[in-house]
């Protein structure tokens, strides 16, 4: 098995050459993502590939983000340190974790109860506390704590949430992939007074979002 310090090796090559090198230059956000040990957040078996370019299943049908997803999502966040985050989608807890290096707190849904209790395991074991997870239909976002400043969804939406729309704060920014079941595009929209501002992020590919404005 390999040790602690070449999973520290990995990370930094995954950072280098996966991200910054892709244009990614938040410092906060390329320390975070060489600091988590992202093989801990899936099956050891797959440990090896823990730091590849691509996404890796974690069970139930779902998947670990691309690294470089990760930090493209992230990224479109502008996350300073004092917002409150809603993530859609808590999965294997990889991104739950990387948002709460980067932001004041973070709440995460998480529709399958495997998947959030074994995130919720691996978040201890790293001490990162400052993190509430629920077990829920994450389409309707979390009312009773809302407004956001950031909200990400991590899975694919034949539409905007407007559940979620409508958890923006003033400044708010909601990240979130729409299109078919087959290719997406990457969604960034801003929330200014009663405006809302759309930027296109780019295509990707997500599992479906599963929930009453999901599939």
């Amino acid at each position: 098995m390999s040790g602690t310090n070449d999973y520290a090796v990995r990370r930094r090559r995954m950072v280098q050459e996966q991200i910054a090198a892709r244009g990614i230059r938040d410092q906060r956000l390329l320390a975070a993502m060489s600091d988590i040990p992202r093989h801990l957040f899936m099956d050891q078996a797959l440990w090896p590939r823990a730091y590849e370019d691509h996404p890796l299943p974690i069970g139930s049908g779902q998947t670990i983000s691309q690294p470089y997803m990760v930090a493209v999502m992230t990224d479109a966040l502008g996350l300073s340190g004092g917002e409150r985050v809603l993530e859609i989608g808590t999965g294997s807890g990889y991104q739950t974790a990387i948002l709460a290096r980067l932001a004041d707190w973070v709440y995460s849904i998480e529709y399958i109860a495997a998947l959030s209790r074994r995130a919720q395991t691996v978040l201890e074991q790293l001490k990162i506390f400052n993190v509430n997870l629920m077990v829920g239909d994450g389409s309707k976002g979390w009312p009773e704590q809302a407004p956001f400043d950031a909200i990400i969804v991590t899975a694919g939406a034949p539409v905007v949430p407007q559940p979620l729309v409508g958890q923006l704060a003033d400044g708010g920014r909601l990240v979130v992939p729409v299109g078919d079941r087959g290719v997406q595009t990457l969604f960034r929209i801003t929330r200014r007074g009663e405006e809302l501002v759309r930027e296109d992020l780019g295509g990707c590919r997500f599992v479906d979002l599963v929930g009453e404005y999901g599939w």
